[in-house]
């Protein structure tokens, strides 16, 4: 008996793009007398084994080719060279919405998918309790699917996806919808799923969701491989990838970037976001900023529990008698969940002339529950007793907490346990 779940051996997959659908469509009849199209490269040669009873994470940026490679393995895309060899029942939660009838009511889409994997109808009543106690969505179980939220779809289709016996179940970040009490609960299946001794494979951008319940991670970049192992090495790839990949787009699209910015720059070495909100008078601006591991190193990426460091840099272009510098940590929902500034910490800054630069560093210990978050800086200031906002950044980068310990709430209040 085979003791592997998945082999996937150099597989590649390439897409025709076309630029009229006129092209396309003399291609697809095969009219074209010369070739009208482009080769992408969406995967190139991946090879790969996974055991059974293994829960292996699949990370890596935007467009590396994770959901290209569930979804050959599910068999919904097929490979344009290689092999791939499936042992065990896979039930596959994908794209929010894929396999599913928007016109059918919850109901009727359980009966669906369950056909699907080739059960009864007798058999589908059997697990109907169980799939509608763990989605809870209630009445909306008799209404069309179209009319759902997300979270109430990704409840659905999960409870779909774990109650029909899989041995191999995949899912392809949709958890991310769900809210943190769904979140839970999907883990704690997956634990209960890991002690039966099936396999799971999963896309996650929560990195710590990686380290905490994968047993090995595989990082994909731009459609390869570029290592697997412990969930930890992967992360720490994962970190070398972002900045290779900020350092190629400004080589790439350096129009993109502020005519005289110089090639050293802090905030090169982030994943900056192309949409921050900045205003002020300008009196004083912040040219410059960086967020730091222990090691010193500029990332987006921090382990919880280490210390951090929120540095940013200030071009002073008139006098600023007061300046007060700032930080504060959001999560996605925008709720501000903590920060503090040079007042509050009771640290003076001296007043500032034209010309003048100044390097404010904060450094702290990270106790964030694992997750993404948002960072905001600003310069700000009094003149006699009027507020001054003389530069904010608003939600100028994300900040990546990787964990493997959460416990309830945004903060870990580090609590010793003794039991006697």
């Amino acid at each position: 008996m085979s003791e592997t779940a998945i082999k996937v051996t150099d597989v590649s997959k390439i897409y025709k793009l076309f630029d009229t659908p006129a092209a396309r469509l003399k291609d697809a009849l095969g009219l074209s007398r010369k070739q009208e199209y482009r080769e992408h490269a969406a995967l190139h040669d991946i090879t790969l084994e996974i055991k059974k009873g293994e829960t292996v994470g699949i990370i890596g940026t935007n467009g590396s080719g994770k959901s290209t490679l569930l979804k050959i393995i599910t068999g919904v895309i097929s490979q344009s060279r290689g092999e791939v060899e499936v042992d065990g029942r896979i039930s596959a939660l994908l794209e929010l919405g894929a396999g599913f009838n928007q016109e059918y009511t919850g109901i009727e889409n359980v009966y669906l998918q369950g056909t699907m994997m080739g059960f009864t109808r007798e058999e589908i009543d059997g697990k109907m309790d169980a799939i509608l106690e763990f989605a809870d969505i209630g009445d909306f179980v008799r209404q069309p699917v179209k009319t759902y939220s997300s979270g109430m779809f990704v409840r659905l289709a999960f409870a779909v996806a774990i109650n029909i016996e899989p041995e191999i179940l995949i899912v392809d970040e949709a958890l991310s919808v769900g809210d943190v009490f769904f979140q839970s609960k999907c883990y704690r299946k997956f634990e209960e799923f890991k002690e039966m001794g099936k396999t799971i494979l999963f896309v996650s951008h929560d990195l710590s969701s990686i380290t905490k319940y994968c047993d090995r991670a595989i990082l994909l970049n731009k459609g390869r491989k570029v290592m697997e192992g412990t969930p930890k090495e992967a992360v720490d790839r994962f970190k070398m990838a972002l900045v290779a990949q900020e350092e190629e787009q400004r080589r790439e699209n350096s129009s993109l970037w502020k005519p005289g910015m110089s090639g050293d720059k802090w905030q090169n070495a982030l994943s900056v976001n192309p949409e921050t909100l900045e205003y002020g008078d300008k009196k004083a601006e912040i040219a410059d900023f960086a967020v730091a591991d222990k090691t010193g190193k500029i990332t987006n990426v921090i382990q919880k529990g280490d210390l951090f460091t929120i540095k940013m840099k200030v071009a002073f272009r008139e006098t600023v008698a007061e300046p007060i510098f700032a930080f504060t940590l959001k999560n996605l929902m925008g709720i501000e969940l903590t920060g503090t500034n040079t007042m509050l910490e009771q640290q003076p800054v001296e007043p500032k002339q034209p010309g003048d630069e100044q390097i404010i560093s904060f450094t702290q210990k990270m106790t964030l529950q694992g997750g993404e978050y948002l960072l905001s800086l600003g310069c700000t200031g009094y003149e006699q007793e009027d507020f001054r906002v003389h530069h904010r950044l608003y939600d100028v980068c994300s900040i990546a907490v990787v964990s493997q310990k959460n416990t309830v709430g945004y903060f870990d209040m580090e609590s010793t346990v003794e039991i006697e």
